[in-house]
């Protein structure tokens, strides 16, 4: 009898024990791949926020680039500006006689005194034609030709 008796307990505690110790098996493994799912999550979460910021710190540089280049135009714009007002500004007509006389003379008389220096480098050298040479040329062609053919258009 005490052999049945311990037979039946035995195996009854053998199955509680061994219950108990896949049941303590079964709970670590759930928790280890709790906390590695946990893990995983904050490092993704942490490349989210990583990207998150280089995408912010990005717009920021662009946004600053871009007030830079407007900030630049506007500024280039107003010295636009001041020279048209300039250049407008020599042809008003003053009502003084000298005055007048000096800001309608002085623009033929600086551009034929050029002229004529730049005429004499070019009998000096021979009339061999230099980039800078080729450059007035152009630069001339356009103000004199162009300006004219362009006023044409706008008749």
């Amino acid at each position: 009898m005490f052999t049945a008796l311990f037979s039946f307990l035995g195996g009854s505690a053998f199955r509680l024990i061994f219950g108990a110790v896949m049941d303590f098996a079964n709970k670590k493994q759930e928790h280890d791949q709790e906390i590695a799912s946990q893990k995983l999550q904050s490092q993704l979460e942490e490349q989210r926020h990583n990207r998150d910021m280089a995408r912010i710190r990005m717009q920021s540089d662009l946004k600053v680039q871009e007030a830079k280049i407007m900030a630049d135009a506007a500024i280039s714009q107003r010295e636009m500006d001041a020279l048209l007002e300039a250049v407008r500004a020599t042809s008003v007509i003053t009502g003084v006689k000298w005055v007048d006389a000096w800001n309608q003379g002085i623009r033929p008389a600086g551009a034929t005194v050029s002229l004529l220096i730049w005429v004499s480098t070019m009998i000096a050298a021979g009339f061999v034609l230099r980039e800078f040479d080729e450059t007035l040329i152009a630069a001339f062609l356009g103000v004199f030709v162009g300006e004219r053919i362009h006023n044409g258009l706008r008749k």
